[in-house]
């Protein structure tokens, strides 16, 4: 919603208007990298190192590498002119945080669900989740370094999406890549909403 203030010599300035975005998916898919990677601020994290705690628990299949996991959320900002600005949350993807979600989830517009083509099986939930709350939501393909790549027919047919709901390829790493999805979001969030009957 928009807000009129008065500043000096600016009289009638309108505030940006706020929209808060989610970034969901698997356990190390790239959602810390891709809110770094876009936000104007220092984003917020609460990663913490994987120990051996975790062995049985955290599925690093794929993954072996990743020594940090996401416990709580990401948070970061990214403005697009002087109209809008995007409230960004990461969610955590291993099941026993997912009662987070909810939470996370109240008075967003949309969410990016990330997928890592060599464990896809990891973003079902994320899609059966959204998919449920009746939340607006597009695919994105993080291109991993040494990956098998596949189009997107592949992953839209392997996962079972509508033809109409978006699918990209990204690289979460780079800033101009991230805004694209995010971009690519908004517009999908937008249309979905608009074809939505009014609520009385």
């Amino acid at each position: 919603m928009d807000y009129e203030r008065s500043e000096r010599g600016k009289p009638g300035r309108r505030l940006p208007t706020a929209i808060k975005l989610l970034v969901a998916g698997g356990f190390g898919v790239g959602k810390t990298t891709l809110v770094s990677a876009v936000s104007e601020i220092r984003p917020l994290r609460t990663e913490e190192l994987l120990t051996n705690r975790s062995v049985g628990v955290d599925d690093v299949a794929g993954v072996e590498a990743k020594n940090t996991t996401t416990v709580a959320m990401d948070f970061g900002r990214i403005s697009f002119g002087d109209d809008y600005v995007l409230y960004l949350f990461g969610t955590p993807g291993q099941e026993r945080f997912w009662f987070m979600w909810d939470e996370l989830s109240a008075g967003a517009l949309g969410a990016v669900i990330l997928a890592d083509t060599r464990r896809l099986a990891d973003c079902f939930p994320a899609v059966d989740y959204f998919e449920r709350r009746g939340t607006p939501f597009i695919v994105a393909v993080n291109c991993f370094d040494g990956a098998r790549q596949y189009d997107v027919a592949e992953v839209r047919l392997a996962l079972g999406l509508s033809p109409s709901l978006p699918v990209v390829l990204c690289d979460a790493r780079r800033r101009e890549s991230g805004k694209e999805v995010l971009i690519t979001l908004v517009q999908h969030a937008m249309e979905v909403n608009s074809k939505r009957p009014a609520s009385v």
